[in-house]
């Protein structure tokens, strides 16, 4: 009889965590989004990876790849910066791409970490000479498709 109500405990115990172990899951998924190939350098590889914290801010974390540096480019540019297309059809800056050559490698990698109160609906990279510039620049180098959260 105490063997049985053991086994029930641990079953409840067993049960419990794994409901637990699911809520988290679901709840700390990321969305993940991957760059379109660019025409402008086709080797720049990516993705975005988008999670909303218990503020309901969007943590928006950007990784690339094989990018040529901003001043290889033509025209010559000072900077790649960052730039997100809100739920409510804005276009905003939100910030500069922070680029460096890999460990043991050539190849140029790029990264970028914020968060934002504005709900994403799609990523882009342009190559600009100012980094506080408030308008895109008409030559994409990197972009997302459209994506919902």
């Amino acid at each position: 009889m105490k063997a049985t109500k053991l086994n029930h405990l641990k079953k409840n115990i067993l049960r419990g965590i794994l409901a637990t172990i699911i809520i988290f899951s679901f709840f700390s998924c990321a969305t993940s989004v991957s760059f379109l190939n660019s025409a402008v350098v086709p080797a720049a590889t990516g993705s975005v990876k988008i999670k909303t914290d218990n503020n309901n801010n969007y943590n928006i974390k950007i990784s690339i790849s094989g990018l040529a540096e901003s001043s290889r480019l033509q025209p010559s540019r000072l900077t790649y910066i960052v730039w997100m297309m809100t739920d409510r059809d804005m276009t905003k800056n939100i910030g500069q791409l922070i680029s460096s050559k890999g460990f043991m490698s050539k190849q140029l990698k790029g990264s970028f970490s914020t968060v934002s109160a504005f709900k994403p609906v799609k990523i882009f990279i342009t190559a600009e000479d100012d980094a506080g510039t408030q308008f895109p620049g008409p030559e994409i180098v990197l972009s997302t498709d459209k994506f919902m959260l």
